[in-house]
């Protein structure tokens, strides 16, 4: 196999020289996690292995069972991470380690950037064998694709580009199949060549691979430093908290700790064995389109997937294993998109997902406040897509109020005002801005609790017909409101003063005819005690952040709102008697009302002139 064959040079995928420069131009305080991806991506090759096995027995013909090897050499200063997986084949190599195929790679390269500590980032992300740069000043990779008698070999030392080309007859023979990294360290990482170091982040981080990792020293005898188990077919009361943490941090590839923890076993038509895990911590990521969950699908001990969609999207951040005892081992990818026993366990999967999520809500809520706060907005998708579950979503969801707090809508059901038929939301940027709405001032005044949303996916699944308790949920921004039959209690405020010193219809009507077709409709406020006037929109139409929203995204036309004005408030009063400055006050109700609302007035160089002239008159100058 000895070739005099000239190494081929190739440059990285421009986002790939940019993530290696920050690696090695870069000390992250945990720089542990080069070995831990490493041996996840050994793990990966062997579960590829056993996989594709079953439908091609003579790839492990040789009767080598998948393992990994961790070999340190002080006196090369090297450190070698070998597995008899898969392997790769010279494309292979290339479009592994000199791209990165998955959408949003820019947004991390930013992320990283920024990061004090990027560690945490680069587990999320999965580009973890990039992360070996940031103790290696040079990488060697030698593979063999399982059932080839070609051997390839990839190195670079992280700048611009890499080499490839076949191996020489040594490497060959010491690669019958799989992989080997042998990374040659730079000074300050000298201490991964002790054995302790390397036993020490194997405990810590991969243990629970299931696959046995040896210690190879440079004296003794090779000896396996991981418990290699299922540790999900164990029964729970042989496992500790700290074998959960350890689990959690192997399988989501995560360093913060599980919020949340759920390990049972089902029996009956089908039997299978579920470990999953919520984090505590949000990935910066979450919201990517292409991001998918991280539940991972075996057969009996056999890694078959980790994107067999076995939790709906608005669950997408648990982590874990599932391991069925029924299905079939040649299940294709193809197969687990229409499978009828895969899809019976994603329905009982989620179920009890949701249910732990309930007691934990129930019986620990400082843990479930951690999951709520990180990934609330995540799981209140499912109110708008699961119509099944939606009544336990919206019974599990908590919501800022007007009352200051996180409540849920059984509190606030419980705490509701006598005569009040409806739950009260308002949707917004901010929790601050939505507060000083003057939406809200009617409700305030009769202490009547409004919910305050503030999550992009608040406005779309509140445009659901929704009811909680008996109870409709009523947008403050869409519709008439009526809140004659429930009693003020602020004092100060008298909704009933001056009530007959406006001419309603003849102020109305100037308004109208001011604004024209700016506006759908001008009418009497039932919200307003303070404030002059508000936009909302009719009954008929969609809540006005919903229709901002889509409008941004250019997925249709914004509808003429309706113009609510106050008719106790002076500036209206005034309507009456300012004739010359009466249209130059209508468009200042309107545009007042956009600025409240968030938006800019249609002309603002024409607002400032009529504000201007405003004040100007109102000081007779």
């Amino acid at each position: 196999m000895t070739t005099t064959t000239a190494p081929e040079s190739q440059p990285f995928q421009a986002e790939v020289a940019e993530l290696l420069h920050l690696m090695v131009h870069s000390v992250y305080s945990e720089t542990d996690i080069f070995l831990r991806e490493l041996i996840s991506n050994a793990s990966d090759a062997c579960d590829k292995l056993r996989y594709e096995a079953i439908a091609r027995p003579d790839l492990i013909a040789d009767g080598a069972p998948p393992e990994i090897r961790i070999v340190p050499d002080k006196k090369a200063k090297t450190l070698a991470v070998v597995d008899s997986g898969i392997g790769m084949d010279r494309q292979e190599l290339i479009d592994n380690l000199g791209t990165i195929a998955r959408s949003g790679t820019k947004s991390f390269v930013a992320r990283l950037s920024e990061a004090k500590d990027g560690a945490n980032l680069i587990g999320q992300f999965g580009v973890g064998f990039y992360a070996a740069f940031m103790v290696a000043e040079r990488i060697v990779v030698t593979s063999r694709h399982a059932g080839s008698d070609q051997v390839w070999v990839w190195s670079s030392s992280g700048g611009s580009g890499f080499e490839i080309a076949p191996a020489d007859e040594d490497a060959a023979k010491r690669v019958a199949r799989g992989t080997e990294i042998v990374l040659h360290l730079k000074k300050d990482a000298e201490k991964y060549l002790e054995t302790y170091e390397i036993e020490r982040i194997v405990r810590a981080y991969s243990d629970n691979i299931q696959f046995p990792i040896f210690l190879v020293p440079e004296e003794g005898e090779p000896r396996q430093i991981n418990s290699a188990s299922a540790l999900w077919q164990r029964s729970k009361s042989e496992l500790s908290d700290e074998d959960y943490k350890e689990a959690y941090r192997s399988i989501a590839g995560a360093f913060d700790e599980p919020a949340m923890t759920l390990h049972y076993r089902a029996e009956g038509r089908q039997s299978y064995a579920v470990l999953l895990f919520a984090p505590s911590t949000k990935p910066f990521d979450l919201f990517d389109q292409a991001r998918k969950g991280k539940v991972k699908l075996y057969v009996r001990r056999v890694f078959i997937a980790d994107d067999a969609d076995l939790l709906p999207a608005y669950l997408r951040f648990i982590r874990g294993v599932i391991d069925s005892e029924d299905l079939p081992l040649n299940i294709s990818r193809e197969m687990l998109q229409n499978n009828p026993q895969l899809g019976q366990i994603r329905k009982a999967v989620t179920g009890r997902v949701i249910g732990e999520l309930e007691n934990l809500g129930e019986k620990e809520p400082e843990a479930f406040t951690k999951i709520w706060d990180a990934f609330g907005a995540v799981i209140k998708e499912g109110i708008w897509e699961d119509f099944e579950r939606r009544e336990k979503l919206l019974a599990l969801s908590r919501f800022t109020t007007t009352s200051g707090e996180k409540r849920s809508l059984k509190q606030y059901v419980e705490d509701i005002k006598p005569n009040q038929t409806e739950i009260y939301y308002l949707v917004g940027d901010s929790i601050e801005r939505l507060k000083s709405n003057p939406k809200l001032e009617s409700a305030k005044a009769r202490g009547i609790e409004v919910l305050l949303l503030t999550d992009p996916v608040d406005a779309f699944w509140t445009s659901a017909p929704i009811d909680f308790g008996g109870k409709p949920l009523k947008s403050l921004s869409q519709g008439d409101i009526d809140f004659s039959l429930i009693p003020l209690t602020e004092e100060k405020v008298d909704e009933k003063k001056d009530e007959a010193a406006v001419d309603e219809g003849m102020t109305i009507a100037v308004v109208k005819e001011a604004l024209g077709d700016r506006v759908a409709d001008v009418r009497a406020s039932q919200r307003l005690t303070s404030s002059a006037s508000c936009l909302v929109a009719s009954g008929e139409a969609r809540d006005r952040a919903l229709e901002r929203l889509l409008a941004q995204h250019d997925k249709g036309a914004v509808k003429k709102p309706i113009l609510e004005i106050n008719l106790r408030h002076p500036l209206v009063a005034a309507i009456a008697e300012a004739k010359d400055a009466a249209k130059d006050i209508s468009f200042l109700l309107l545009e007042q009302a956009q600025i409240l609302d968030g938006e800019l007035p249609e002309d603002p160089a024409a607002f400032a002139t009529r504000l201007n002239q405003l004040v100007l008159r109102g000081l007779k100058l």
